[in-house]
């Protein structure tokens, strides 16, 4: 078998534990790679492995020899699919390796809301604690999470995982139906109903032209005063110029992101700006323990070398 020639776009996105392949195959390994880079790297390649690294339609057709498109992910947006399954490339992604990890942030960024942490942390910073007249101190106020109702959009294996450490804390859990559902389906509630009574609602949901700003203004204003949103799904999904108003103005009580519309943000972002107590923004590492990042390496590993096997797994198209 003549080696395969394999590039790796974003290896530094990976554990640095070595490709272990099945087959002969030559590697080319790439920290990071920028968008006029890419065509020159994948020139000839046999596989591309990229996490976030975008492959257009024009990188594909300029690349007959291609076969597999591995990503280091489990969203796809990055990768025109269309034109690699019309060019006949197989494109595979990763499953279910961070139900946990992003699952668990989720509910970190929920209870640290709840209970107003970021701002007791920004109190004890001042020395407000020291000047208090007694024990202890009463900031902002706090809530408990056992009764309150969590709606969660996007009903995958992160989202049901979710659902799990929710209901274990006494909480009352929803799936929210798509926005524009013409009907809703059983074991849902109308994306209207979920958005005006949770008192937690966190997104789990794919960025789609259906999906895009699926929480505007409008939804913003509908949603519980003092309601938190999450967003460990994608960015874009929310219009953070509207949710930085919502958080300035008491509108809702907090939002965690670990997601934002630019990554990184290059160009700044709404939310890094604001500099508010009932925020909390985290790099996109929702996803990263090192249990995860593990899990993720074994599972691309076997993506490759099940395709070179010809019993290819986790197929997108």
């Amino acid at each position: 078998m003549t080696p395969w020639k394999i590039t790796v776009l974003d290896r530094a996105t990976l554990v640095p534990e070595p490709f272990a392949f099945n087959f002969p195959a030559e590697v080319a390994e790439y920290p990071s790679t920028r968008p006029e880079e890419t065509a020159a790297r994948i020139a000839g390649a046999d596989v591309v492995v990229t996490n976030k690294v975008v492959i257009t339609a024009e990188h594909i057709a300029t690349n007959p020899q291609l076969k597999l498109i591995a990503l280091a992910a489990t969203g796809v947006d990055n990768v025109d699919t269309e034109a690699a399954q019309a060019a006949g490339v197989t494109v595979c992604n990763i499953r279910a390796y961070g139900n946990e990890s992003v699952a668990e942030h989720a509910f970190m960024l929920m209870i640290a809301l709840m209970r107003n942490l970021p701002a007791y942390q920004r109190d004890i910073a001042a020395g407000i604690w020291e000047q208090s007249p007694f024990f202890c101190h009463f900031g902002a106020p706090m809530r408990d999470l056992h009764g309150k109702t969590l709606a969660i959009f996007g009903r995958g294996n992160i989202g049901q995982t979710l659902a799990g450490y929710a209901r274990a804390f006494g909480m009352n859990v929803v799936f929210g139906e798509h926005k524009h559902a013409e009907n809703v389906r059983e074991g849902y509630v109308s994306f209207d109903e979920a958005i005006q009574t949770a008192d937690a609602v966190s997104l789990h949901c794919p960025l789609t032209p259906q999906t895009a700003n699926m929480i505007g203004e409008t939804e913003l204003q509908r949603m519980k005063p003092g309601a938190v949103l999450i967003n460990c799904g994608r960015g874009g999904l929310v219009d953070e110029q509207a949710l930085v108003a919502a958080l300035k103005y008491g509108r809702i009580g907090g939002a965690g992101f670990d997601v934002l519309t630019e990554e990184p943000p290059r160009n700044g972002n709404p939310l890094l700006k604001a500099r508010l107590p009932n925020l909390i923004v985290t790099p996109h590492m929702a996803w990263g323990s090192e249990e995860a990042r593990h899990r993720l390496f074994a599972i691309l590993l076997e993506n490759i070398n099940r395709f070179a096997a010809g019993q290819p797994q986790n197929v997108v198209v």
